[in-house]
């Protein structure tokens, strides 16, 4: 029930980034007790970026409990990826782990050619993998910084889809994470929030140009969701109260984001395209 889930103040902590799941107090639901599948992805084939932990963890969960057949993309979290794949094994379907830096087009390809070879395609493309870090002053943020942002959140979803396309059918689809910071930017996120007005943008965008090839592409934009990337990037009073801006008072678990994901890949949802679901805590999207 929703007044089980924690609310801040959360306990002091700070970790390394990427952050790691298990050193997460409270540890994130993703959705590994709560969530009951329904068969809606029977069969079909996902790539999952990020999907060793927080959103992605929860969206390989779901997927497998609604039948699919996942390819989890992670940066090089192996134990928290080795997790997810038994959790996705649990269920009866298959899980193919990738390791390596989206930033780079060559392995992005790589991750497609694995889900074809090894899953037998690719229905469902996930764009999730995401870098963000806080700063106060422009100045405080390097050229590195700048471009490291660009090529994770945005870069690496154009050279993925790109690869991905060519090999999708009609009926297949496209979830890009986007964020609330895609309109409602937080000034100490300036580098991630700009990539998440791209993506947005992006998803519009290409939703048009692959409309008439029977691929839908949509966003999901969550509010503050607690995930490593919260005490791994953001200041330690930050992480205390995060998420008690919103009218719930209390940041979203990981399993709350899942059945956004679900949907907008059930090709049930075959004339929703273009669209960004907002999963927010109450706290309007403009």
């Amino acid at each position: 029930m929703p007044s089980d889930h924690p609310k801040p103040p959360f306990p002091s902590q700070k970790q390394p980034m990427p952050g790691s799941t298990e050193k997460m107090d409270p540890r994130p639901d993703h959705g590994e007790e709560s969530y009951k599948g329904s068969g809606r992805l029977k069969g079909l084939k996902a790539i999952i970026t990020g999907g060793d932990s927080g959103i992605g963890r929860a969206v390989a969960i779901a997927y497998a409990r609604e039948g699919a057949d996942v390819l989890i993309a992670y940066l090089c979290e192996n134990d928290d990826a080795q997790e997810v794949k038994a959790l996705v094994e649990k269920e009866g379907r298959k899980a193919i782990l990738v390791a390596g830096d989206v930033r780079d087009p060559a392995h992005c390809r790589a991750i497609v050619k694995r889900a074809v070879e090894e899953l037998g395609g690719v229905d469902i493309l996930v764009n999730n993998a995401a870098h963000q870090a806080t700063f106060k002053d422009i100045g405080d943020i390097s050229d590195e910084e700048w471009q490291t942002t660009f090529d994770v959140n945005i870069h690496a979803m154009f050279y993925l889809a790109k690869a991905a396309v060519p090999r999708m059918k009609p009926g297949s689809a496209i979830v890009n994470t986007a964020s609330v910071n895609s309109d409602m930017p937080n000034p100490i996120l300036l580098a991630y929030a700009t990539t998440k007005g791209a993506i947005q943008n992006f998803t519009s965008g290409l939703a048009q140009m692959l409309a008439e090839k029977g691929i839908r592409v949509n966003a999901v934009a969550p509010g503050p969701i607690w995930t490593p990337l919260i005490p791994s990037t953001m200041p330690e009073d930050a992480v205390k109260s995060f998420g008690k801006q919103v009218p719930m008072k209390r940041p979203g678990q990981p399993a709350e984001l899942a059945t956004a994901y679900v949907m907008l890949a059930d090709p049930l949802s075959s004339y929703t395209s273009g669209t960004t679901v907002a999963v927010t805590g109450g706290k309007p999207f403009i």
